[in-house]
């Protein structure tokens, strides 16, 4: 028991410091780091143009935003958040030709090796629910540094810490996990589960990515179907 209260009690001293000195970048860049390396791991059917030029162009935004990003979401440097959102937007526009792709190839057939295409759904998949945790993160509240300032900044998803603060610290406020949990469970469940979205914005979000990965899971268990019955 002494141990359990210890770990508690550290747990919460963590999840205090986090608040008080704002949210790391570093989970953010290491998942965009990590759809870059998944889009170089695609097959050449459903890569947009030469397989590393995409990815190419993706980490040289990827290392400005480094470079302008503090360790910590408590000021925002001039031009961040634009180049963060323009980094979302082409990585989205690449994963959604690239799953337009994959649908062609899926439903046609022949022209690439079956399993490799299951194992490219399965890729865009994962990419899908990195991009849109980034994505949320990004948007709710007007950004981190923006939560992290105004505290009553009107939020676009509503946590269950937020709907009972006896289950949170003071002042609690979501970070980087909680984002990535609500993009998981969002694009599995293909609904809001215990975070709902609030504003316009948050509901079309979601609704792209719960549409996307319905489109990529069906189709991936269709094919993966289709070849153990062959």
């Amino acid at each position: 028991m002494p141990d359990a209260a210890a770990s508690l009690r550290m747990s919460e001293r963590w999840a205090l410091r986090r608040i008080e000195r704002g949210d790391p970048h570093w989970p953010v860049q290491l998942a965009l780091a990590l759809i870059i390396v998944l889009q170089l791991t695609l097959v050449d059917q459903v890569s947009v143009g030469p397989t590393w030029l995409a990815p190419a162009a993706e980490a040289v935004l990827l290392g400005a935003l480094i470079v302008v990003s503090p360790a910590r979401a408590t000021k925002e440097p001039r031009g961040r958040r634009a180049l963060a959102m323009a980094l979302i937007a082409v990585v989205g526009a690449i994963n959604l030709v690239s799953l337009g792709l994959l649908v062609h190839y899926l439903v046609q057939g022949g022209h690439a090796e079956g399993h490799a295409l299951i194992f490219s759904g399965t890729k865009l998949l994962l990419t899908n629910v990195l991009l849109f945790a980034v994505w949320f993160w990004e948007l709710d509240r007007g950004g981190p540094v923006a939560r992290f300032s105004t505290t009553d900044a009107l939020p676009d998803f509503l946590f269950p810490q937020m709907d009972d603060p006896q289950f949170a610290q003071k002042g609690w406020r979501p970070g980087f996990f909680d984002y990535l949990y609500t993009s998981l469970t969002n694009a599995n469940a293909f609904s809001p589960t215990d975070t709902m979205p609030l504003t316009h914005t948050a509901k079309a979000i979601m609704a792209i990515e719960s549409v996307s990965s319905l489109v990529t899971i069906g189709l991936v268990l269709a094919r993966a179907v289709n070849i153990l019955a062959s």
